[in-house]
């Protein structure tokens, strides 16, 4: 934690700010002159989820009396760009936030103090979520586990990961001013994109999805049987086998069964079939022969073929030979 003994003011409450509306629409708070040049804007990218950009450099030590309360309890994703800052809360509640690291809390009101060096920049992203949208994107349940709390309780801090940086520089440059024929709405989509990663990530490390739990396939599993079903695709005319599918995919066979089931609702060799007479019923209605057809399809002799289409179909291949012509 800083040391703040030293300060040269403390901003109350109750002391003046200067409170504004921009003209391409972001709201922005300005601390007194004489204090520095230290300012906070933000935008509201949905009903209750603000985007804040903070930027402070006191010409003196600063202390900054916080008091934000809230409808509800709130997320709070704060990335720190540039220097760091320090939160005193008045129940024993510290946090640092710092430059190249991510700092999570969960909290319904704060009641403390937020201290700042003398000519130190300090430049933070900040993400403000309320539970009614989280309620949206995550279910109740999963925005119940992380804002079971009371009072302010910090989530995580840890190092911002590359993806967080790479959302938070993005963030910070749609926040930058704008011009009044370009006013900061023209961007909504790219700051909703952004935000919305920002907060997936942070939350997956938090409170990964109870479907990623029980799902019985790696995604390493999932994509390997992807590839083995577009190799069923691409080789409707080939003798393919399980154990073909397996070893060319790099998946043991019971894996491999279980993941056709899990995707497809079917078996390798009953989706073989399906794709089978699927791309037959189109050749035959093309105005291709029957033994065309069924030797496009995997099948050498045509009364073999004629036997599973009419059995899969409840029609003969004749009968649907060349109707798509007519």
């Amino acid at each position: 934690m800083m040391n703040t003994r030293k300060c040269g003011y403390r901003l109350t409450t109750d002391e003046p700010r200067s409170c504004r509306a921009l003209s391409d629409g972001r709201v922005r708070l300005q601390l007194p002159e004489e204090l520095g040049h230290c300012y906070s804007e933000c935008v509201e990218l949905e009903h209750g989820f603000l985007l804040g950009r903070l930027h402070y450099h006191p010409s003196r030590s600063l202390v900054e009396e916080s008091n934000g309360p809230h409808a509800g309890r709130v997320i709070v994703v704060t990335v720190g760009l540039q220097g760091q800052s320090a939160y005193q809360g008045r129940e024993s509640s510290d946090l640092l936030f710092k430059a190249g690291h991510t700092t999570v809390t969960a909290f319904r009101s704060l009641r403390g103090e937020r201290h700042y060096q003398e000519d130190q920049s300090v430049s933070q992203l900040r993400l403000v979520i309320s539970e009614a949208a989280l309620n949206k994107y995550v279910g109740p349940e999963r925005a119940t586990q992380l804002m079971d709390c009371v009072g302010l309780h910090r989530l995580s801090f840890q190092a911002s990961s590359q993806a967080t940086m790479a959302h938070a520089a993005a963030l910070a440059r749609y926040m930058q001013p704008c011009s009044p024929e370009q006013p900061i709405h023209h961007h909504r989509l790219n700051l909703q994109i952004h935000a919305l990663s920002l907060l997936a990530e942070q939350f997956n490390r938090l409170a990964p999805p109870n479907a990623a739990k029980g799902a019985p396939l790696s995604v390493d599993d999932i994509q390997r049987v992807e590839r083995a079903r577009d190799l069923l695709s691409s080789q409707l005319d080939q003798p393919i086998t399980v154990e073909y599918l397996a070893t060319t995919v790099g998946i043991n066979e019971h894996k491999l069964k279980e993941g056709f089931r899990y995707l497809y609702d079917n078996t390798p060799i009953g989706l073989l079939l399906e794709l089978r007479m699927r791309k037959a019923y189109t050749l035959l209605e093309s105005g291709q022969q029957v033994a065309q057809a069924a030797w496009q399809v995997g099948y050498k002799y045509p009364n073999n073929f004629s036997v599973a289409f009419t059995r899969y179909f409840g029609r003969s291949p004749k009968s649907i030979f060349g109707n798509k012509r007519a």
